[in-house]
Order: structure tokens, then sequence, then C-alpha cells
């Protein structure tokens, strides 16, 4: 770091005691260890075990041979461009967003942002650059400190529940307008440009888009759009659910994936021609994101709650079709302009890493642009799904769709997938080793 970018960091920094560095794990958590701004200042490496990139969900670990016998160190080297002063904390504190690479400097293949800056690079070596913008979904409960009763929704002003009649509102009966004014200033102060915020169709459900741009800004601006939810609606006595299907009976959160891709030298959109019609590399595209839907279901649709949302599939489709402008359709093209045309992946939910999430889609699409892969034809209307376009259905069939996927091993790494599907495994055990209230309910009295 020169002299100049150290004054001008340590202005940014002043006043500030700690700054939390963090990386995206497996499942898109940030984790890392809190420094000194001191420390910081000085650029003292910080390092952490790799093991914690495949930290599974509850806390545990695969076998180190997973991670390396050793379970050696990774070392977290900020991004200058993401460090940010915390505007919710009350005590002066910073957050930088780090990469995760080996101590002979390379990138970690365990690091899913480093998995996502692999992709970039590789259609930057054809002088081409993905352009993204991710759609994320959320609920907003009251405090549910008893994990075995449903989520509920907060009071509204009225001394009532919202009850599910409030799909695209804009009214201020549910008392949540001093939370969202908390978490749009906080936006603003990290630099979290937003494009539109709508009441989606669950109750207490909303939807917030962020603007197209660069994939990895993106999937930082992804990740700390969540913490931020989360730790402001702390703030505010209330509870921020990104789960893919957090109530019964009510439509699931997720993650939609727009993508298209531009000339890095002349920044024209390749899936349109000069008269606006689409190209061979949008077809091929296409192509790609069918031939890698299935084998890359599990890094969608990364836990058993996953599936809980993709089994009701009206606008959360299980499937690898594509349409024009039809939410039934895994891989929809919304209506747009030439120049905006581009390949919506409906299939993540919310609960994905969006590192992990944007780098699957992307790899997919360009396995088929180098492999000038055809897509089937596009449906319209009502459609059964044909078997060869049908995705797994369940977290296991997932997980074992992905571990012969030869596709993913030659994309992500051999190390990567088989961590992955290691730690995985291990959640999948965990939720089979409890027995839920429906088993309780219906099937005592048949025993």
């Amino acid at each position: 770091m020169t002299t100049d970018g150290h004054r001008s960091l340590a202005q940014r920094l002043a006043g500030i005691d700690e700054i939390e560095c963090v990386t995206p794990d497996l499942n898109g958590v940030p984790r890392g260890k809190v420094m000194t701004a001191e420390g910081f200042l000085e650029g003292r490496r910080l390092q952490l075990a790799r093991g914690v990139l495949l930290q599974c969900i509850m806390g545990g670990y695969p076998p180190a041979r997973f991670y390396g016998s050793d379970d050696g160190d990774l070392a977290l080297v900020p991004d200058p461009a993401h460090i940010y002063r915390l505007p919710w904390s009350q005590q002066p504190r910073a957050l930088a967003i780090c990469d995760a690479d080996e101590l002979s400097g390379e990138p970690s293949s365990l690091s899913t942002r480093g998995q996502l800056t692999s992709v970039i690079a590789r259609y930057a070596a054809r002088g081409l650059a993905p352009v993204v913008a991710t759609e994320l979904e959320f609920f907003v409960f009251a405090p549910n400190p008893d994990p075995t009763q449903p989520f509920q929704p907060p009071l509204g002003l009225d001394g009532r529940r919202e009850d599910g009649q409030s799909a695209f509102s804009v009214s201020s009966n549910n008392g949540l307008r001093p939370f969202f004014t908390e978490v749009y200033e906080c936006m603003a102060a990290l630099g979290l440009p937003r494009d539109t915020f709508m009441h989606e169709m669950g109750v207490s459900q909303f939807e917030i888009n962020l603007l197209h741009g660069d994939p990895l800004l993106l999937a930082d601006q992804t990740l700390l759009f969540k913490h931020l939810l989360k730790e402001v609606a702390l703030k505010h006595g209330l509870t921020v659910v990104c789960m893919a299907k957090p109530l019964a009976h009510t439509p699931g959160s997720s993650m939609h994936i727009h993508q298209s891709i531009v000339d890095i030298n002349t920044g024209r959109n390749v899936f349109s021609d000069e008269a606006g019609q689409p190209t061979a590399t949008f077809r091929h595209f296409i192509g790609g994101q069918q031939a890698g839907m299935a084998d890359f279901t599990a890094l969608f649709a990364p836990n058993v709650n996953s599936y809980q949302r993709l089994c009701h599939p009206y606008a959360s489709p299980n499937n690898a079709c594509w349409s024009h402008d039809n939410r039934a359709a895994g891989l929809r093209i919304p209506a747009s302009s030439p120049v905006a045309r581009r390949v919506e992946n409906r299939l993540p939910g919310a609960d994905a890493n969006p590192y992990l999430a944007i780098a699957a889609s992307l790899a997919a699409g360009l396995h088929g642009i180098e492999n000038q892969l055809e897509p089937t034809e596009a449906i319209q209307g009502e459609f059964e799904v044909p078997d060869n376009l049908s995705l797994p259905c369940t977290l296991h069939a997932a997980l074992e769709r992905l571990k012969r996927s030869q596709l993913a091993k030659e994309l992500f790494g051999t190390e990567f997938i088989e961590g992955y599907v290691a730690s995985k495994s291990m959640e999948l055990t965990s939720f089979f080793n409890e027995i839920t209230p429906w088993e309780r309910r219906v099937l005592a009295a048949q025993a």
C-alpha cells in the first residue's frame, strides 16, 4: 500500500479501534477474525485455518482430508475496494471483505470468492465481461426464541399481524418503516445502490433488486446486504430470515440472478447483434446453463429447506427449461430491449451463497459458449417438464448428482467439489438425526 493510500485509509478509519476481516465460507456466511485498526493499517498478515471455509451450517467440519490433512492456514487479504465503516454499530467499527489465499499467494480453491474471481477471469481471457444483478427476497419476523414454534410477522400498527393480503402493498401498517429507513440509510453509507424494493407475495416477505454490474461486486454487495439486514433487525427487535422456505403454505424466497455479457472493448451486449436480434452466443449461453443446472442444483439449492421452496413450482421452477418471459421456466428471458437482453436464472434461493451461485451460473454459460451448445426449443404457456430437463428434488439427490459430475470438477476443481459434498452431507445427516413434528403427529398413531 502506498503512503498516500495508507494515509487515505487511515483517514477513513479514523476513530475506529477494530476491523472485522471476513471472507465468505461455503454457505456464504462471513467468517474471519477481528483485528485492531493499528495492526490492520500496518498490514500485519492475518491467517485463518483452511477448514473454516468448509464449516458446515451447524458449526462442525468434515474430515481434515477434505481441506488438507494438516489443516494449514490461509491468508486473509483485504480487498482495498471493500473496506467499510459499519453504520449500524454503536461502537465505531469497520468491516473488510477479504480474499482467502494460500500462503504461497495463490487463491485457495476452497474460497467461493476465489471461485467467482476465476470464472470472471476465464471470461476476460475471451475478451468478455459478464454483468449480473441479483434479486434477493427475505422475510421480516417477530423474535422467535423457540425454534419449535412457527415464525410470525411483527405486530402491525393496528395491533394485528399481517395475514398474507399485503403483496405489492406500500402501506405502512406493518410498522416496519423505522426498520427500513435505517436499512436504506445503512445501504447509502455503505455505497450499496438499490434499484427497486417491494412487498413480495409471502407474509411479511420483501424483495430488493440490486443494480446490475460486475459479478464480484454484486456478490460482495449481496453478502453485505444480508449481513446489514440481520444486524439492523436486531436493533429494532426483529428477525430477518433468508431461508428458502420459512413458512408453510407461503411462497419461498429466491435469489434470481440476471446475466448478460458485454464485449470488454466495445461494451456491447453480445447477446444481441447490430440488428437487435439474438446471437449465437446468446443461444450457446442458454445451452450451457441447461447443461449445468442439474449438476449444479446443490450449489443453487444448498440446504434441506431449499427443496421445500422448489416443490411448489410456480415462481420457483425446478427445471432447466427456458422461455421468453414465463416465470414457470427455470431460465427466463425477461421482456427487454436488445441492449438489455439477459438470462434470468430462477433456481437459486435466498439461502444460496451468492458467490457460488453466480460462479456456477456463469461457469455453465461459458461452458456452453466454449462448446457451442445449442439449447432446447423455448417453451411458452403451461407445459410439462421433459425428463431430460427435470432437476434433483431433494438435497440427497442433488449431492449425488454433484458428486458424480465431471463438469463440476472440471470447472471448480476436485478439492472444492469433494469438500462441498462432504460438508453438505454432514448437514443432511444432522437433519436425518432429528424427528420432525409431522412424523410424530401423523405417523405415530399408525405404528
